[in-house]
């Protein structure tokens, strides 16, 4: 099976076959009414779980709830968080609407601001790879002399047929973020904008990204803090507490700035770069901004989350975000604060620290510098 899906791989597609892990690959036809995606490919890969026609018939709704939940993060004890099959129904509803790009505004800015930290390095990346990509909003702000090849990659196929036009060239394969199915030291750069915070094994998701990157490739991300959204998840936890006298998370957690440093330097990356963004977005009025939050397909999709909620309790936390939040003209602002991280795979042509007493100047005189001398006193 696997020799007769790779001769039809290779001769369907110019992506190159070094690139994929050996492993089950199917291939999708994109939809014949979009001309410029349908010189396409989109690929899925199958390594990791049987199919689900493989599951006794016999399983009942709760336990099927419970072997998704149990699919959704990955072995050993691993933090187990968000239910990655409900998100990757949200992603592909959203990618559905007709209106979509209306959405798609705070994705668009942040894929600028992550192009721009790939032209600060002064150097071409012959082969790429975007993580968590949605509609390219990476690729469209790149040029081909900065990268060469693109793959694209992401949990929804909804979302990869809807990929913008770009000049470098691109694939796309169809693949979950936390079971990347790439070689090692396959790619030059790998990026990611507003995809990994949804991610339950971010430390094992890191060092995957750091497998698939040759010694010197960079890592560049960007992904929402932990103080994204504290006006909405105030007021909803304060109306709940008004209502039904008590609350239950209807914003999803998020990683803080402290911890991401440790996490890239767990992950084996070196010479790191954080650093924070804060963007807000005004709004006439909470509904909107729950609206908006759907139609970006970032809805709470924690295990723990509601799933509704009173209008009485919707109504009362209006009325709290436009008391303790709302502006002058009757707007209210939405925060969302931007984590951008910048990893390098270590490499001996690389800078590192000086040996421990190789120094020949102490801290010390530093203090003297601009002091007149001994001589000059005398």
């Amino acid at each position: 099976m696997n020799n007769a899906i790779g001769s039809r791989f290779l001769n369907s597609s110019c992506v190159c076959r070094r690139v994929l892990k050996i492993g089950s690959v199917r291939l999708l036809v994109p939809h014949q009414h979009d001309a410029a995606h349908s010189q396409r490919n989109v690929m899925t890969a199958h390594s990791m779980f049987p199919p689900v026609r493989e599951l006794s018939p016999k399983i009942r709704c709760s336990q099927w709830t419970e072997i998704q939940r149990q699919l959704s993060g990955r072995a050993g004890g691993t933090m187990n968080v968000f239910d990655r099959t409900m998100k990757r129904r949200q992603k592909k509803w959203a990618a559905s609407l007709q209106d979509g790009d209306k959405y798609d505004y705070l994705r668009d800015e942040v894929g600028s601001r992550v192009a721009d930290r790939v032209y600060d390095i002064t150097r071409t990346f012959p082969l790429a790879l975007d993580i968590g990509c949605g509609k390219s909003h990476i690729a469209e702000h790149l040029h081909k002399e900065v990268v060469e090849q693109l793959f694209l990659t992401d949990i929804s196929e909804k979302s990869l047929r809807n990929t913008r036009e770009s000049e470098i060239p691109t694939h796309c394969v169809m693949a979950d973020e936390e079971f990347l199915p790439f070689k090692e030291n396959t790619f030059d750069l790998v990026v990611s904008s507003l995809s990994l915070h949804w991610i339950n094994d971010l430390p094992g998701a890191l060092r995957q990204i750091n497998q698939v990157l040759k010694p010197d490739g960079a890592f560049i991300g960007a992904m929402v803090g932990g103080e994204t959204l504290y006006e909405l998840r105030c007021a909803l936890q304060l109306a709940e507490l008004e209502r039904e006298g008590g609350f239950s998370p209807h914003v999803s957690p998020y990683t803080a700035v402290t911890d991401l440093g440790n996490l890239l330097g767990q992950a084996g990356f070196s010479m790191l770069t954080v650093d924070i963004d804060e963007i807000q977005v005004h709004y006439p009025g909470i509904l909107e901004v729950m609206s908006d939050l759907q139609g970006m397909g970032e809805s709470n999709c924690a295990w723990n989350r509601k799933s509704m909620l009173h209008r009485d309790t919707i109504l009362a936390a209006a009325a709290i975000y436009q008391e303790m939040y709302g502006s002058e003209n009757g707007s209210v602002p939405a925060t969302f604060e931007i984590l951008y991280m910048i990893g390098w795979k270590p490499h001996d042509s690389q800078a590192k620290p000086a040996k421990r007493g190789s120094a020949n100047v102490s801290f010390g005189d530093l203090s003297k510098i601009g002091q007149p001398s001994t001589k000059d006193k005398s």
